[in-house]
């Protein structure tokens, strides 16, 4: 189907052609599993980002009455739903290991970041189709994590900033979607296995940023939303689906700007074929292989 409508209007209009070849390109890399892998990466990273928030929450909660109330209510939660009286515990047992809980929350962190920026570095190298870098891409990984740190560092230092002066609040729209541009600029830079310049990165970079802002503004009318629901209808475990949903919706969103950038380059610089090996097994000989590396057979 995606042929025939490439076909028939592709020419007509060049940017359905892109967006059909992306979506091509998409399933052919397996785009699917490799958002999954990210999501699943990105889910098992806020475990010990919970334990730094617990360390960080029992200090404020040392000192300010009535904390867990406040929380309560900014995440639109039932105060008499099994969600809130999970929040309540977890602050009140925020304040009493609030030390531990920074040690260990910080190592796991760093190891679980470490675990997320592997797949993110999977993803690009398989959209771009190249190996990995070996022992090197911990080395990478870490230089993207302390850039990571310093965008975000800088986006919540200017956003805060820029509250103080109501004039230029409108503002935290385009500072956010430079600093959202910025990141995904970053990463398909330095994580990928591929050094094509900066300019060729920009279009999945603007793409995602996009994405990211919309995101982020349904993320804040959805997430609360989602959340005292699936926790009424399934407890404490509605938390975890509503999480997971938008991890897979963010995940993906960054697959598809690695491929844009791909699909781009290939229009404007073509492809070459390799011989591809693939076991050999009784009946017709394979003929061709799609972009996944699967044969197909004659």
């Amino acid at each position: 189907m995606l042929e025939r409508l490439r076909s028939t209007y592709g020419a007509r209009w060049p940017w359905l052609g892109i967006a059909l070849d992306v979506q091509r390109r998409f399933g052919e890399v397996h785009g699917g599993s490799l958002a999954a892998s990210v999501a699943l990466a990105g889910f098992l990273s806020l475990f010990p980002l919970v334990l730094v928030a617990i360390a960080v929450v029992g200090f404020f909660a040392a000192n300010r009455a009535d904390l867990a109330g406040d929380a309560i209510a900014f995440l639109g939660l039932p105060r008499s739903g099994d969600a809130a009286s999970v929040l309540t515990a977890a602050i009140d047992t925020a304040s009493e290991s609030r030390r531990a809980a920074s040690v260990v929350g910080f190592v796991g962190l760093l190891w679980s970041a470490l675990g997320l920026v592997g797949a993110l570095q999977y993803l690009y190298d398989s959209v771009w189709q190249v190996q990995g870098r070996g022992i090197r891409d911990k080395v990478t990984a870490l230089a993207w994590l302390l850039g990571a740190a310093t965008l975000f560092v800088t986006s919540f230092a200017v956003t805060a900033a820029l509250r103080f002066v109501p004039l230029l609040a409108p503002l935290n729209l385009l500072v956010g979607l430079g600093l959202s541009t910025a990141l995904f600029l970053w990463t398909a830079k330095v994580l990928c296995n591929r050094d094509v310049g900066w300019r060729p990165l920009v279009p999945g970079a603007v793409l995602g940023a996009v994405g990211f802002e919309v995101l982020k503004v349904l993320g804040g009318i959805y997430v609360p939303r989602a959340v005292a629901s699936s926790s009424a209808l399934y407890g404490s475990i509605g938390v975890v689906f509503a999480i997971l949903a938008w991890l897979m919706i963010f995940s993906r969103l960054v697959v598809y700007s690695a491929v844009l950038n791909v699909v781009a380059w290939e229009r404007r610089h073509g492809t070459v074929s390799v011989e591809l090996r693939v076991p050999k097994v009784p009946g017709r000989v394979p003929l061709a292989a799609d972009r996944g590396g699967q044969a197909v057979p004659g």
